[in-house]
């Protein structure tokens, strides 16, 4: 079935929208969890070492990726989370029309998901909190010290999502040959 068209009658006995709703649901809560946890025990800059390459932090990002436009003079915020919240529609769209594609569905769900777990984060800070540091020293021609910037569960479930819509496309690319 083309991805730009409705599932033929009959074939929409798919896993329905409430369960991948539910899936990013449960996307937004933990990674609430885990932020508020982070807000409540450590104070901003503050770093805990946990392994020679892992840290728990407490950093704000007013941008997105990379802190991109994080030095913006706050539009990026309403930006930021209009953005999450219309991408959001457009995903609830396509698991409707695309019900029996699971590995998308799923892939897409994250995506939801972690975005809008950002969007909370924009609404009620005006930042995201990112607590999750990672250190490489294969990075470090690329990131100062070798630290890849700072992330929290949101991206994570966005990154899985991204990474399963790959594959969803490579599988479907090869059922099609």
């Amino acid at each position: 079935m083309a991805r730009g068209g409705n599932p033929p009658a009959g074939a929409r006995g798919g896993t329905g929208l409430a369960l991948w709703l539910g899936l990013a649901g449960i996307v937004i809560v933990l990674d609430q969890l885990t932020k508020t946890a982070i807000l409540a025990t450590f104070a901003f800059g503050d770093v805990r070492p946990v392994t020679d390459w892992f840290n728990l932090v407490r950093v704000h990002n007013t941008g997105a990726a990379f802190s991109f436009l994080a030095g913006a003079s706050g539009w990026q915020r309403w930006f930021f989370i209009a953005l999450g919240l219309v991408v959001s529609g457009f995903i609830v769209w396509m698991i409707r029309s695309h019900p029996t594609q699971k590995l998308f569905c799923f892939a897409v769900t994250m995506i939801m998901g972690g975005a809008l777990g950002n969007v909370v984060d924009r609404m009620l800070h005006g930042y995201v909190v990112d607590f999750l540091q990672f250190r490489f020293a294969l990075l470090e021609p690329i990131f100062h010290g070798g630290y890849f910037p700072s992330f929290n569960l949101a991206d994570s479930a966005i990154t899985l999502g991204a990474v399963c819509l790959i594959l969803d496309e490579i599988l479907r690319v090869r059922r099609g040959r």
